[in-house]
């Protein structure tokens, strides 16, 4: 397992986690990650995995639906650093574009199609 760590664009929500190597990202096409745009990491990180830091209550969530994801973002920037799974509750997904030294663009994705559910 890998170490890797990011934020958000302002640095409010810090976060570090484990997991393999990133060679490729997961998109959705989900009402909510069709408009986000991001890139999610492939593989989830169980909850013990990650380690989350915020500065003065930035974090906030946005629950829909059935309520059991969680998408996360930061009040100060807007930045979507991470969400809670509807697939598998309580672990998350990472937004490659927040991790630090990733550029999403340079990576081949695959598509979920979350809008089917």
């Amino acid at each position: 397992m890998k170490k890797y760590q990011g934020s958000c664009h302002c640095g409010a929500v810090r976060f570090t986690f484990s997991g393999p190597d990133i060679e490729r990202g997961l998109r959705c096409n989900c009402s909510i990650c069709r408009r986000k745009g991001a890139m999610m990491t492939a593989f989830m990180v169980a909850p013990e995995e990650i380690s989350i830091e915020v500065k003065a209550d930035a974090l906030a969530t946005y629950e829909f639906g059935s309520r059991i994801a969680k998408h996360h973002f930061c009040k100060q920037c807007g930045i979507y650093p991470f969400h809670q799974t509807l697939r598998k509750p309580g672990h998350y997904r990472i937004n490659i574009g927040c991790i630090d030294g990733m550029d999403p663009t340079q990576l081949p994705c695959d598509v979920f199609d979350g809008a089917s559910l």
